[in-house]
This record gives structure tokens, sequence and C-alpha cells, in this order.
């Protein structure tokens, strides 16, 4: 049976970046190939992934069932970033054991409790809008304060929630303390909103 283009290619992706034993070597970067195509590149210039788009079939019905450019553009943004997710930092390992503690999710941050309670809102609006999954276990410590804390399944996710919100990184029951990697992606920011850091707080 012939097989749709649309299922070969997700076939053939699906193949090449899950199954392969090739190494792709980063950092991955975003071309826009032509006006209907953007292409996700490694650093040796193998394509690693096609978008395609058509801005002019938005607005008749069977457009529906096309990217537009901006939407081709986020998502081949997203597989760019693959590597940065996917590469380990050193210093900030999983918390390997804990009263609350999850293989599936084994990065945990602690946040302050009086700056979580102050400044709620920001937190969650942050890191809604930068699709930054986290998640309280509920447990609580008591060092020098009150802590919470959250569970990370992967550690750039865990490494961004620790730098921006200045939390303390978690290693059995102590904190611990490693370096901020160079070249960590910066969130985006919410718009009309002021910056806030707990250091305000101490």
């Amino acid at each position: 049976m012939a097989r749709s283009r649309l299922t070969v290619d997700r076939l053939c992706s699906y193949f090449v970046l899950m199954e392969s034993s090739r190494r792709f070597k980063p950092p991955w970067t975003l071309v826009r190939e032509n006006s209907e195509c953007y292409v996700v590149k490694d650093a040796n210039g193998v394509t690693l992934a096609w978008l395609y788009c058509r801005d002019d079939t938005q607005r008749y019905s069977f457009g529906a069932s096309k990217l537009s450019s901006d939407e081709a553009r986020r998502i081949g943004k997203a597989i760019a970033r693959i590597p940065e997710f996917l590469m380990p930092r050193q210093g900030f390992y999983p918390r390997g054991g804990g009263p609350r503690w999850r293989a599936d999710r084994p990065y945990h941050v602690a946040l302050e409790d009086r700056y979580i309670r102050e400044h709620w809102d920001e937190i969650y609006a942050l890191c809604k809008l930068n699709s930054l999954p986290f998640n309280g276990t509920g447990e609580v410590i008591e060092s020098d304060g009150v802590w919470r804390v959250y569970e990370f399944t992967w550690q750039m996710d865990a490494i961004l929630f620790w730098d921006r919100f200045e939390g303390r990184w978690l290693r059995g029951t102590e904190f611990h303390y490693p370096e901020r990697p160079e070249n960590l992606p910066s969130l985006k920011p919410l718009e009309n909103w002021p910056k806030s850091s707990p250091r305000d707080l101490r």
C-alpha cells in the first residue's frame, strides 16, 4: 500500500532522530530555506527536519491542514533546542533520594516559601509563558528559612527554574551549590511585569 509523503516523512524523521546511531553535532540552527519551508540543520550542515508552511492558504478551509510561517518557525526553534535540553550540565545531578524523590522526575529545586507566597502569580505566568513544567512535590524543608520543593523531568528545565528564581539545588536532603553554566538559554520575559528577585527579601 502506498504511503503519503507526510507519513513517510514522519517515519524517516523518527528513524533519524530516535533510532539512528549517528550523532548530529550541536548547535542546531533554523534556516528559512524559501517562502514555503524552514529547515533545521546541525553544525555540519546536515539537514535534520523540514517544516513546510503556506500563509496564503490560511484564509481557506483547506488551509487548516497547513502550518503558517509563524507556526513553522516556532516549531523549528523548538526542534533546534533539542541538544540544549539533552546535553547534561556538569554539577547539576539528579537528587538521588529524599522523601518525595521520583525516578521519572529526578531533579529537585527548592524555593523560599515567602518568595513563593509574594510572587506566585509571576512564577506561574513566567513558567507558563516558557512552557516550563514545574511540579510541586509538597515537601517542605526548614533550613535557614522555609523552602518548598519542585520536581522536573528534564535537567535543563530544572536549571532554568533554579537560575531565574535563585532556588537551591537538592542532592539527597542537602542543598547543593553548582556554578551557573555559561551560555544558559534565557527565558522569555513577561511583558509589563516588574522583574523580582528572591534576593530582595533577604
